[in-house]
């Protein structure tokens, strides 16, 4: 098929139902993919951006081969089919191997290296992990001491294998590279080397040494698979308290990457070049730029450790584009916002065909001027680390609706429905009312680890299906497009990196003059939102913003959540029956963010009230002294995502 155009081209996709010989594994779905041309180039990485003109590459031969080497590795070290390896890692070509070979060996956990080493552990003994992959230790880098300062804290832990940073250099420099690499272990741990700083029970292994003795053939298990067998835990939401470990099954991300590929249709496939810049911790990474293109003989290029984040990659996006041929890439909406820094001048852009974005709502400004600039295409969808990836997409081949997340993908059903307070299911939402989005089909997990995390998790319809509360609100138009109007759980989105309110508050909550706390998200044209906390002391105590700030600062192992701003204030907003009432602080945030940037601009007078539309979710009204600035003030709110509208001397003027 060549992609999906209307709401009628899913339900074609769906008439026969799902195919029955879909792979029963991501291993033989990747092998599948590689079979179509054995020798086309499969994956191909670059260290550093100045080095992306001579990137390594791998044939597609080349890439099954490694990851069945790193299989029969991690089975050799005893791991079987519910057995967890773990890894610790940037974006590396050993990171896939560990992630599809671990698959095919046991069950795969990823983990964010930017996490405090006390987070790490506390993921790593919630996994029961047995094996951990991580990176050496090598200068410049600082995933090393986090993760060795708590491997005695894991008890699960039997085996280390650590992937060193000097193999990936090229040429010459590798033999210097390496040679750096075994001064620094000789500098930190001096002649007990490495063995010195690990428990004596954790057996350590070179990941390149350790794979190279196994056989790229077969899987030396001739492991029968079953798609209802675990394939990868992922963590999502915050780190505090019980972490929450999605679990997913084989069948899970095969389903998501075939009804993806069925989406997409000729915009992915052999011959087309993906670039992969999203860390490889998060779904998105591991499936839109992983196994899709994988299952479908498509080239993945891998750039810097880093990603998008690596020093230079976003300055010389374009020509990464230009030299590469790139036809697809994913991001966030605060990558298009920085790429719109960037000059397309000059830069042959024809090969790049679509941009996804997901993770958070794509501010209006920001998508028209991207796409106005660019002439590329941006797919706003919608995903959960729970669905696989993947639920929602704007059409490739029909309208894509501003706003919208799109029409479902084929083979997932999604709808809005109406609960009541005890969460039972009421009704199904009417055309274009607003209501809980839930989701069904192969694609959704089994639950999370923690067995006490899954109440509420699914809603019974009555049909015989099991259903996901997404936790998200939305509507459905008449034409099968579906539209967020809010968000049920408090996740706060920093430039696509979810944080659960809960990492701020418990650590506020433990400071001695604190009584509540509530932490929410502060509308940003950059980052999408910013952490911020309200704070209403106990009676009688004192504290300033400054100090609290200062206490949370050693409390707080996620960065991102360090909160942007601590207000104390009277009282926090209760509801009727005592709880805090976040809508309220969200409004105060959205009108006061709002104010600041059109100040910034020079629009000082503006007056903003905030609204909420059941329907559409949160609308702005602006108020104008000087008629004249409403095309300027028009700009500036197109930054942010809600609707809003101008009046300014009389008049109003309404803005999509």
């Amino acid at each position: 098929m060549k992609g999906i155009a209307s709401q009628a081209d899913v339900h074609a996709v769906e008439a026969p139902g799902l195919p029955q010989d879909l792979p029963a594994s991501t291993y033989e779905m990747i092998r599948r993919g590689a079979a179509i041309n054995p020798s086309a180039p499969a994956l191909s990485f670059f260290l550093r951006t100045d080095d992306h003109r001579r990137a390594e590459c791998w044939s597609y031969a080349e890439l099954v081969r490694d990851i069945t080497r790193t299989a029969n590795m991690l089975l050799r070290l005893g791991v079987r089919n519910d057995s967890v390896v773990a890894y610790v890692l940037p974006n590396l070509p050993e990171t896939h191997f560990v992630i599809w070979g671990g698959e095919a060996a046991g069950i795969v956990c990823a983990i964010n290296p930017l996490l405090e080493g006390s987070a790490i552990a506390e993921l790593l003994n919630a996994a029961g992990a047995k094996v951990l992959v991580t990176l050496a230790p090598f200068p410049g880098t600082d995933l090393w001491p986090k993760v060795q300062a708590v491997l005695g804290r894991v008890r699960s832990l039997q085996h280390l294998v650590l992937v060193n940073l000097a193999d990936r250099v090229r040429g010459a420099r590798r033999l210097a590279a390496r040679l750096v690499q075994r001064q620094e272990v000789s500098r930190l741990y001096g002649r007990g080397g490495l063995r010195s700083a690990v428990p004596a029970h954790i057996q350590i292994h070179d990941f390149g040494t350790a794979i190279a003795r196994e056989s790229g053939t077969a899987l030396d298990s001739a492991r029968r698979f079953d798609p209802q067998d675990f394939s990868s835990y992922f963590c999502t939401g915050g780190t505090t308290g019980l972490p929450k470990i999605a679990m997913r099954r084989h069948g899970n991300e095969v389903a998501n990457a075939w009804s993806a590929g069925q989406f997409l249709g000729g915009g992915i496939g052999s011959g087309k070049t993906v670039f992969c810049g999203l860390p490889l911790f998060h779904v998105n990474a591991v499936l839109a730029t992983g196994l899709l293109p994988f299952s479908k003989g498509a080239h993945v290029l891998l750039g810097t450790p880093q990603g998008y984040r690596g020093e230079g990659v976003v300055k010389h996006f374009w020509e990464i584009v230009e030299h590469h041929r790139i036809n697809f890439f994913s991001g966030v909406p605060t990558l298009y916002s920085a790429l719109l820094e960037v000059p397309v001048a000059g830069r042959d852009l024809r090969s790049l065909e679509y941009g996804l974005c997901g993770a958070a709502p794509m501010p209006v400004e920001v998508f028209r001027t991207f796409q106005a600039r660019t002439g590329i295409k941006i797919l706003e969808g919608y995903g959960l680390t729970e669905g696989a990836c993947v639920s929602s997409v704007n059409p490739p081949l029909g309208e894509r609706r501003l706003g919208s997340i799109g029409l479902r993908i084929p083979g997932q059903a999604m709808k809005a429905v109406v609960l009541d307070e005890a969460g039972r299911y009421v009704r199904g939402c009417e055309t274009d009312e607003a209501g809980l989005l839930v989701i069904s089909g192969p694609n959704v997990f089994a639950g999370y680890v923690q067995p006490e995390q899954n109440k509420g998790l699914w809603v019974d319809l009555g049909d015989g299906r099991q259903w996901l509360n997404t936790g998200d609100l939305g509507r459905c138009d008449a034409d099968g497009y579906f539209w967020l109007t809010g968000r049920k759980k408090d996740l706060i989105i920093r430039g696509g990196h979810n944080i659960d309110p809960a990492t701020i508050e418990e650590p506020l909550h433990r400071h001695p003059a604190v009584q509540l706390a509530a932490a929410i998200g502060r509308p940003d044209a950059h980052a999408g939102e910013l952490p911020v906390a309200y704070v209403q002391l106990k009676p009688g105590a004192t504290a300033t913003e400054q100090e609290l700030s200062e206490f949370v600062r050693s409390e707080i192992s996620e960065r991102a959540a360090l909160p942007k701003h601590i207000r104390i204030v009277d009282a926090i907003p209760l509801t009727g029956v005592g709880k805090i009432f976040k809508p309220e602080l969200r409004r105060l945030e959205m009108a006061d963010a709002l104010r600041s940037a059109l100040a910034d601009a020079g629009l000082e007078d503006a007056q903003v009230s905030v609204d909420e539309d059941k329907s559409r979710g949160v609308s702005l009204r602006i108020e104008l002294a000087d008629p004249a600035q409403e095309t300027q003030a028009a700009e500036i709110l197109g930054r942010f995502p809600f609707a809003f509208s101008i009046a300014a001397a009389g008049n109003a003027l309404a803005v999509q």
